[in-house]
């Protein structure tokens, strides 16, 4: 222990499909002292990660698993299938949950779509992951419903994929460990992900309130009244108008003494 406090950083995790660069680079913009690390997590593994204090944020895929974290929706991603590219179904251009009921569609045990299992026919095992129903679909065994963000991941040259109509979709949140109040960091990381300006002063120490400028505009008018005008041998200005003319009249001449007669 050498007693110095440990420098401000901030852990941000992420599952597989998502691409954490827009928001990590408005960070470094906006708090280029704080470093930010990206942690990469399975998805399965993501809420323990957070649990256990191995990130302060991350993305992941919903549902939250337990009412201890909390989560902000994100967006829903496009559901594809992926097939190999001489496959019959590369035809079309979006497939039906129908169109796949004849084939043998590979339900990996990485699955993010919430369902029990996936339209078609089940194959004889649960690949272990996503990666590795992908070279099954490779070798021509069975094809795949994922989230268009992994088909992307997994791309091949030898396979494609079409979106599937009447299924499920994947949404992405933002999640971190409840906690009150919420830590400054991973405040500013929300403000960063809905979109706050960086002059917004949510999640940050108000400002003290500053005088108006319309008070002190008032009060520079009042010392200036009270300052000798030069121009007029050091006597304050006669101010303008009606009042300021007394004893002179419209014509400019002033009035004289009656002349006595003799």
């Amino acid at each position: 222990m050498t007693g110095q406090e440990e420098s401000p950083a901030f852990r941000l995790a992420y599952v597989p499909g998502v691409t954490p660069t827009k928001w990590v680079r408005i960070w470094n913009e906006r708090l280029p002292d704080v470093p930010l690390t990206l942690v990469q997590v399975p998805a399965s593994e993501a809420f323990e990660l957070l649990r256990g204090g191995g990130a302060d944020a991350g993305f992941v895929r919903l549902p939250v698993d337990g009412a201890d974290l909390s989560a902000i929706p994100l967006y829903a991603e496009t559901t594809v299938v992926v097939i190999p590219k001489d496959h019959v179904v590369a035809a079309v251009e979006e497939v039906s949950p129908g169109d796949l009921a004849e084939e043998v569609v590979l339900h990996p045990l990485d699955d993010t779509l919430d369902w029990e299992r996936p339209p078609g026919l089940p194959a004889i095992e649960r690949p272990a992951t996503t990666a590795d129903a992908i070279e099954l679909v490779a070798a021509g065994v069975g094809l795949l419903v994922v989230p268009q963000s992994l088909a992307r991941l997994h791309h091949r040259k030898d396979l494609t994929y079409r979106p599937l109509s009447d299924t499920p979709e994947s949404r992405v949140a933002l999640s971190w460990p409840q906690a009150e109040p919420t830590p400054d960091l991973v405040e500013e990381f929300i403000g960063i992900v809905r979109g706050r300006t960086v002059n917004s002063t949510r999640g940050r120490t108000p400002t003290p309130p500053q005088p108006k400028a319309k008070a002190k505009a008032s009060d520079k008018a009042k010392a200036q009244a009270k300052r000798p005008d030069r121009s007029t041998g050091g006597r304050p200005a006669a101010k303008s108008g009606a009042k300021g003319a007394k004893g002179v009249k419209r014509g400019g001449s002033k009035p004289g003494k009656p002349r006595r007669r003799s």
